[in-house]
């Protein structure tokens, strides 16, 4: 006799666990493309803000990296696949890819860019998730939210004056 698993039933409909799920999917598209960028950026940057640039970036991105895992899983406890694969990415992200190697303030242009992309994405999943009161989704949101809103801030800060 096969055991199957019980359907889902954690007070959240199957259809609102989807839109909240497809979301995600977009939040974590936009995490991934960033990653990868930011990633990039660590490995290419060069200057007199070498150094710098080089372990904000290294701290950026291993921060994105443990953060796939946590949106990924959210994914996952709602009932759904977690999206993956860079053709996925490409069109459920918001972010675009960077053509060459631009130089160092202009990486960190752009990273800023990414990190207010990324919050905007946020931002548009969490009437889903109060509308379904999936607290879990909420609260992984706030936190993704305050850490790409500072992380933004601080690159900005390396363009100001």
């Amino acid at each position: 006799m096969a055991i199957t698993a019980p359907p889902i039933d954690i007070g959240i409909p199957e259809a609102q666990r989807q839109q909240i799920a497809a979301g995600l999917g977009r939040v974590l598209a936009d995490s991934t493309v960033l990653y990868a960028k930011t990633h990039g950026f660590h490995w290419n940057v060069t200057g007199p803000m070498f150094n710098t640039l080089h372990l904000m970036f290294m701290d950026q991105y291993t921060e994105l990296w443990t953060a796939l895992d946590l949106i990924a899983e959210r994914i996952r406890a709602l009932g759904f696949p977690a999206p993956y694969g860079g053709a996925t990415y490409a069109g459920l992200s918001s972010i675009p890819e960077t053509e060459g190697v631009p130089a160092a303030l202009a990486m960190v242009h752009e990273l800023v860019q990414g990190h207010e992309a990324v919050a905007r994405t946020i931002r548009s999943v969490f009437s889903l998730a109060d509308a379904a009161n999936d607290q879990p989704t909420a609260d992984l949101l706030t936190q993704r939210l305050q850490i790409h809103e500072k992380t933004a801030w601080m690159l900005r800060s390396l363009l100001e004056g």
